[in-house]
């Protein structure tokens, strides 16, 4: 079991009772954060990408916890020069990487990058017996569904916000190549230009897919379960 703890926008925690894993620490500036940055704790980092919406506070976040930076070799180079000297483990698409609480696996994203020379990612997330799919930032695309077929993902974590990401349609179809058991929608209601009916996208993916998706309201929590 995988307590998921939602920080608002993209940000989210994965606590397997003996290793937090945090993504995208988007907190400070953050109108739905519902921590402070110095107040959350951390094993592992997971980066998408460098806007300032997904790395956030990660740097700082790193260096008060010890936690080890994963991402882009480009992105972590913005890390260092915010803070020098953290834990990195830099990785590239399709890499693997096993870490103490399991393996990671990058994944492609379909958006730009936020630093030259880098590009964006999503992650598949190997935890507490589940296999946990974040998308980042992202806009729908067929090899997707090469994503569900080399693993059974138990979750997949999707934005839904539109304009900057998919919107509704997009990510009930991206549910639906994914074939996941479960979704979880983020990256929306964080500004008015990404607001969204998340109701409604629940009722249009779960009546295209087998997915039960699961509405998590920042500050709240969901106990992932295969």
């Amino acid at each position: 079991m995988v307590q998921f703890t939602y920080y608002g926008h993209a940000c989210f925690l994965l606590d397997d009772g003996k290793y937090k894993v945090l993504c995208d620490p988007f907190l400070t500036g953050n109108p739905k954060a519902t921590v402070k940055l110095e107040d959350v704790e951390a094993d592992f980092i997971l980066i998408t990408h460098a806007h300032g919406d997904h790395l956030g506070d990660a740097p700082e976040i790193a260096d008060r916890t010890g936690a080890g930076l994963v991402g882009i070799p480009e992105v972590l180079g913005l890390c260092d020069e915010r803070v020098p000297g953290l834990k990195q483990h830099p990785m590239n698409l399709g890499g693997s990487l096993t870490l103490p609480f399991g393996k990671v696996r990058m994944t492609l994203a379909q958006h730009s990058s936020g630093v030259p020379g880098g590009i964006a990612c999503g992650y598949v997330i190997y935890m507490g017996g589940l296999k946990i799919y974040f998308a980042g930032d992202t806009a729908l695309f067929s090899d997707m569904q090469l994503i569900g077929k080399k693993d059974d993902l138990d979750y997949a974590i999707l934005p839904v916000g539109d304009n900057y990401t998919m919107g509704l349609e997009d990510a009930a179809m991206a549910a639906q190549l994914l074939n996941a058991r479960h979704i979880i929608p983020v990256h929306y209601n964080t500004w008015p230009i990404i607001n969204q009916d998340v109701r409604h996208y629940k009722e249009i993916t779960e009546a295209m897919t087998r997915a039960e998706v699961h509405i998590v309201e920042p500050g709240g929590t969901w106990e992932m379960q295969a």
